[in-house]
């Protein structure tokens, strides 16, 4: 990932100059997919000449943020980027130098537009911003201020990747120790990677799958995996030959096919990840005055679970906000251990459960709302959500509580009926973690529409 940027400023003497304005677009190889300007006020006085070269005057900057005011989108939008720009050495300079009055270490790592245009193009008659893309024929509006500044160069950045056939650029942007080469197959497997949202298969040169990972963004992930300095990371790049991928479009899926494939292909390098993915459930029991009781145990695949949780933090933290989103009492759900009224007794959010004074009736009637909304053995759905480009979205079907598989459809075909939706469903094996997966993800994520299906619909 790539932060493209220009930055004008007030001029002056070396290092006391302040921004005026900054430009960065976030480029990921093939697109902006993030970007930021603004007019910066730069506290101080702007030289006459740069008046006349940028048109940003002192009256333009008054109202303007100061720089420690959009110093977090800065970071936010750099984050893990080399820094890109048309004599970048100047851009980094000034950053470092506003970052360091507040205290701030702002490093990164840089590439020059300026020294690879010379290098990939040259005997060019000039390599100032404005005559050069003018002779590539790149278009520029508003020369000398920071946004078309930015957008001209990342034009140019774009080409200046597809004449990298050395591969020099990429090998700057894996690189995290500047004394360390990367092989050229390592260099070669990231090129060609998405930066994309799916699951991605290391091979061996005999084409054995060694590696199975899922990621939100497959090349940012292969570039750990070949940067790192583990051991198991080390060993991972002697042997991988190539990388292949499948895009799913979202982490729901990615996750759900990362576990299969594991369990299925059995890599050596995912020794871990065969084992379960969960450690505690949520079960409910009947107790001896006719309350339904909630409580956290040991997952057990012999006996009926509500939801399941990978540690016990976690689940606690869960059955705390289904206690209080539900109304229920925290004895009956095991979270406060008395033989009197429970604490949310005695700041009147529990109706008395506690000490009987709450009618079992009412009491088991909201249980049994949370059990039949939450309970995944008579879940009947299709969760619909985001596919793999604008114009897809996938589907995943559950039926009798059981995971049946997914699939995707084209948004041009406007798919509503159930069964349809249903026909297009690759199966999927069932297991504990399959169903650990989906109720953790609708947990802690939205997804674009959940549709209930009656059970008669069922196949």
């Amino acid at each position: 990932m790539y932060a493209i940027l220009d930055i004008e400023t007030t001029g002056g003497k070396y290092n006391e100059e302040g921004i005026t304005e900054i430009a960065i677009y976030r480029f990921d190889g093939h697109k902006i997919v993030d970007q930021f300007c603004s007019l910066i006020n730069p506290e101080r006085r702007i030289q006459p000449f740069v008046v006349n070269l940028t048109g940003i005057t002192t009256e333009m900057l008054r109202n303007a943020p100061k720089f420690y005011e959009v110093a977090k989108r800065i970071i936010e939008i750099t984050d893990g980027c080399v820094l890109v720009a048309h004599n970048a050495q100047f851009d980094n300079r000034i950053l470092t130098t506003e970052f360091d009055r507040l205290g701030y270490p702002f490093e990164m790592n840089t590439l020059c537009t300026v020294e690879l245009s010379k290098k990939l193009m040259p005997d060019l008659p000039s390599y100032s911003l404005g005559k050069l893309v003018r002779s590539l024929g790149i278009p520029l509006s508003d020369r000398h201020r920071a946004q078309g500044d930015a957008k001209a160069t990342v034009s140019l950045f774009k080409m200046l990747l597809a004449k990298d056939t050395a591969k020099e650029i990429i090998t700057k942007h894996v690189r995290k120790d500047p004394k360390r080469q990367l092989e050229p197959k390592l260099l070669d497997i990231i090129e060609t990677a998405p930066s994309a949202t799916g699951v991605y298969y290391m091979h061996k040169a005999d084409g054995t799958i060694i590696y199975i990972g899922k990621s939100k963004n497959i090349k940012k992930r292969l570039t750990q995996h070949f940067t790192n300095d583990n051991r198991k990371s080390k060993k991972i790049q002697l042997e991988v030959a190539a990388v292949s991928y499948e895009e799913t479009g979202n982490d729901l899926i990615a996750q759900l096919k990362e576990s299969e494939e594991i369990k299925r292909n059995k890599p050596v390098f995912n020794r871990a990840l065969r084992r379960t993915l969960f450690n505690y459930q949520l079960a409910s029991f009947v107790d001896k005055d006719g309350y339904i009781n909630l409580k956290i145990e040991k997952a057990d695949a012999r006996k009926k679970s509500i939801t399941t949780f990978t540690n016990y933090q976690q689940a606690k933290s869960v059955l705390f906000k289904i206690t209080e989103e539900n109304q229920l009492c925290q004895k009956l759900t095991g979270l406060y251990q008395t033989e009197h009224g429970c604490f949310s007794y005695s700041i009147k959010e529990c109706y008395g459960a506690c000490i009987k004074e709450e009618p079992v009736e009412e009491y088991n009637g909201r249980v049994q709302v949370f059990l039949e909304k939450n309970s995944y053995e008579n879940s009947h759905m299709l969760i619909i959500d985001k596919g793999r480009d604008v114009d897809e979205r996938s589907v995943i079907l559950i039926e009798n509580g059981i995971y049946k598989g997914f699939g995707f459809y084209n948004l041009n075909y406007q798919i509503n009926n159930p069964e349809i939706l249903k026909s297009i469903i690759s199966p999927m094996e069932n297991n504990r973690d399959s169903q650990h997966i989906i109720q953790s993800y609708l947990r802690k994520n939205k997804v674009l529409k959940i549709v209930n299906l009656p059970q008669e619909a069922t196949m």
